[in-house]
């Protein structure tokens, strides 16, 4: 196996492994010992899943988030310098894809280092895939604003994009906010806007409609505590 920084992707919830990730995979993480990862116990869950018998005390973990320094992710680096492979665990999904993984990515590339990313399931490509909706020109937002006011101006925004660009624009929201956010849809939208909510992507109970804001209205599905992520488009 070449000596890289191989970015791992993960299952988006209580899905088996084999159902989502190739089984090229699990042969690149049998051969990792240095894992940069946003979750220590959730990577830990996800390595025992991958193979039961894994030596987890073997492993060394660099935990990384937002408040990680940049002089702290250039030295959890130096295992690759040596010339040992590393690999990159997000909490769920692809790393470097609305995560901090991108900065570990960003410093390997300066420092001309082997970046391999690995095929796995990302919410945001599969809900465009699943929606309908232009798959062409699209956009990523993460999340809007919490206040209401400025949440109102940002939907609205991106509603404009919709139809000036002819790009979907896809956001997401704390689980426990879903809900709330699909209210502020149906409020700040156009009755014809398509809106498309796609939650539990690739687990049980999977969920992906797409309807205009007038058919939703009065018919949203109870999401709450769900991981979703809302798409519109004209």
């Amino acid at each position: 196996m070449e000596t890289a920084l191989y970015l791992l992707p993960v299952t988006l919830g209580d899905t088996p492994i084999e159902n989502v990730l190739p089984s090229y995979n699990r042969s690149v993480i049998m051969n990792i010992k240095h894992f940069i990862v946003e979750d220590v116990r959730s990577a830990r869950r996800f390595l025992k899943k991958v193979d039961r018998d894994i030596n987890i005390d073997e492993l060394t973990f660099y935990p990384l988030n937002k408040h990680t320094s940049s002089e702290a992710i250039s030295g959890y680096l130096n295992p690759l310098l040596q010339g040992h492979s590393m690999g990159v665990i997000s909490e769920a999904g692809c790393p470097a894809v609305a995560d901090p993984g991108a900065d570990v990515v960003a410093i390997a590339q300066r420092k001309n280092l082997k970046v391999v990313p690995l095929v796995g399931p990302s919410s945001i490509i599969l809900s465009v895939m699943g929606s309908g909706f232009n798959g062409q020109s699209f956009a990523f937002h993460g999340y809007l604003p919490i206040e209401p006011g400025e949440r109102l101006k940002r939907l609205k925004e991106l509603e404009q994009r919709i139809y000036s660009e002819d790009q979907t624009q896809l956001f997401i929201e704390t689980p426990y906010r879903n809900q709330k956010m699909m209210e502020d849809i149906l409020k700040a939208c156009r009755p014809q806007t398509k809106l498309c909510i796609a939650a539990n992507i690739t687990c049980e109970g999977e969920f992906i409609k797409t309807k205009t804001i007038k058919e939703w209205k009065g018919k949203l599905p109870d999401l709450n505590k769900i991981p979703c992520i809302f798409l519109i488009y004209k």
